[in-house]
């Protein structure tokens, strides 16, 4: 998966989701409106002394889309050269596994390791939830 991020003036926003549809990209978005910064472009803090605003769009896609993407950001910039329009394009790490274990209970006290005195072996953790469908039928899968 590829993270876009799209950091540009709330003027060209129209321009650049139009785009979007241009390419047939970028259908599910995330927009972040009104952000505020300071950049290669100047500040951006829609206030009295710097009014103009920023925008972010964030999309995790596939690379196929991606360059789909990249390719509308570049329309738009290319009309729309003082603008400060960036994009960021990041890959995501390889995937991991991830493994909750359950929290180890305090070891009891009164022994060197921690183990009571004639104690045998440790409890078992208590079964977790069988995680069942109710398929169209009702029956479980």
């Amino acid at each position: 998966m590829i993270r876009i991020e799209i950091i540009a003036n709330h003027s060209v926003e129209e321009n650049i989701l139009e785009a979007f549809q241009h390419e047939k990209a970028a259908a599910y978005y995330t927009r972040f409106p009104g952000v505020f910064g300071v950049g290669a472009s100047g500040p951006r803090m829609g206030d009295a002394v710097w009014p103009e605003e920023n925008f972010v769009i964030v999309v995790w896609c596939e690379e196929a889309e991606a360059g789909r993407i990249e390719r509308a950001v570049a329309s738009v910039k290319k009309h729309f050269p003082d603008e400060g329009i960036k994009l960021f394009k990041m890959s995501d790490a390889p995937r991991q596994q991830v493994v909750y274990l359950p929290t180890p209970a305090a070891p009891p006290t009164g022994t060197a390791d921690g183990a009571a005195a004639g104690a045998g072996t440790p409890e078992p953790p208590p079964p977790t939830p069988k995680r069942t469908y109710a398929g169209p039928e009702g029956e479980n899968r």
